[in-house]
């Protein structure tokens, strides 16, 4: 180990400012999406050139919403086909194997075909969040900006990783679990060159959305109290549980994506059979079209009744399983939250009726969301953090980490890989696990 602290280079000065710039630029492109991915809503559900933001469960196309998917399976399919393949999956393993083998060089037409396909994916009613792909396209953005420049691939990875915690940032308003998320799924290490770029990035594009959308929290609740030592012990039994719900979530998507490689066709076609099921189950339960923001405000409210819990988590898990086997493009994380925040919901009223537990319901669904995340993902840290600031709810944090940490442990113990390293592990990429010491010597390990 170096006997002393290097000195922060002067280069890395150059890095941070063109990192925030890179986080304002891909604030606005992040804005941009959302308000695309409401102009596809709008055209495909209502009839309407507009971009205000609605929700698709409100629809008037009775039986017909079972097509409106599938012509978005078809036209990312296309896309994926003719444009670039890359643009498959939720978009965070696509960059972490970027990262991870060539040295976080991904391709410009990443920067448009993303967002392109994840706005008509979503727009179309597929139950994905918009945070996968403003991660992977801000990425894309940084890595491009990288290879333009002569910076080291070091530095690119850099570049990467501030314009995806830009865009995480920019759209939840969570810059500190930005920051979490990209040292733990895309830096792969915490030294001063990368953390001061990332963070300040991270921090422009959260700045930039406050301007553009006003502050508070994405999903805003009312004030929750603080917890019991008793409160606290169930909350950590449910990350237990829920430990155990996201391995067998992770090995439910992979199989299904397994059983899609088994189609006798080409998978172009598979978005389309995903969209099918979307679209049938959209047509039942319409509460699982679309990204689903408003259904995770009215699951950390406690507006909703046990059946309704249980309907929302299983028919999302579903859908949004089986979408995401197929190919198509989408986020996670959304997902993710509703159905942990729905089966958390669901525990905490079930365990409320004793009374001796002092559980609060609406804590149980924070602690289902977070839980969940951490276990499929084992981003223990941003998991909690994430949610901690979606809502804002400083009493919150101790039962989040406590739920995340059990969670992380049992979904440690149960597999090997993760829902983001799962893909490219099957490719043999290797996916550290671990951040540790660098002993180089000082002038190497200068920030």
């Amino acid at each position: 180990m170096p006997s002393r602290l290097p000195r922060i280079r002067r280069r890395l000065v150059a890095s941070t400012l063109l990192a925030m710039v890179l986080g304002t630029v891909v604030a606005f492109i992040a804005f941009g999406l959302t308000r695309l991915i409401a102009l596809v809503t709008q055209l495909a559900f209502f009839g309407h050139w507009s971009t205000t933001w609605i929700s698709p469960s409100t629809h008037q196309r009775g039986a017909w919403v079972i097509v409106i998917p599938v012509i978005g399976g078809l036209i990312v399919g296309l896309m994926a086909r003719w444009g670039s393949r890359a643009i498959r999956g939720h978009g965070i393993p696509e960059a972490m194997e970027q990262v991870l083998t060539n040295e976080s060089r991904i391709a410009a037409r990443m920067i448009w075909l993303k967002p392109l396909s994840s706005a008509v994916a979503i727009g179309t009613g597929g139950p994905f969040g918009a945070e996968g792909p403003i991660i992977a396209t801000g990425g894309a953005l940084g890595s491009y900006v990288g290879q333009l420049l002569p910076v080291t691939a070091d530095e690119r990875k850099t570049l990467l990783a501030a314009g995806a915690a830009a865009g995480m940032a920019a759209i939840f308003a969570a810059p500190l679990a930005a920051v979490l998320l990209s040292i733990e799924l895309l830096l792969f290490e915490r030294r001063a060159r990368s953390l001061v770029p990332v963070a300040m990035a991270a921090a422009t594009g959260a700045a930039v959305r406050f301007a553009l959308e006003g502050p508070g929290p994405v999903f805003p609740m009312l004030a929750l109290g603080p917890a019991s030592i008793v409160a606290l012990a169930f909350y950590t039994v449910l990350g237990l549980i829920f430990g155990v719900a996201g391995v067998v979530v992770t090995r439910l998507v992979y199989g299904l994506e397994d059983a899609f490689e088994k189609l006798p066709i080409h998978w172009m076609w598979w978005p389309a059979i995903g969209g099918l099921a979307v679209g049938i189950i959209g047509y039942v339960v319409p509460s699982t079209l679309g990204v689903g923001y408003e259904n995770i405000v009215a699951v950390i409210g406690g507006h909703l009744t046990i059946g309704a819990l249980a309907i929302l988590a299983f028919a999302k898990l579903v859908s949004w399983s089986i979408a995401l086997g197929s190919g198509t493009s989408g986020g996670t994380l959304a997902p993710l939250f509703t159905i942990g925040g729905a089966l958390g919901g669901l525990l905490g009223l079930a365990l409320a009726q004793w009374p001796i537990t002092q559980v609060d319901p609406r804590m149980a669904a924070l602690v289902g969301m977070a839980a969940l995340f951490a276990s499929a993902s084992r981003a223990m840290l941003t998991a909690a953090v994430f949610v901690f600031e979606t809502t804002m709810q400083p009493h919150a944090l101790l039962p989040l980490l406590a739920a995340s940490v059990a969670a992380y442990l049992v979904s440690g113990l149960m597999m090997q890989h993760t829902i983001m390293t799962e893909k490219i592990a099957r490719r043999g990429v290797h996916v550290p696990t671990d951040l540790v010491a660098d002993p180089t010597p000082p002038q190497s390990a200068a920030g």
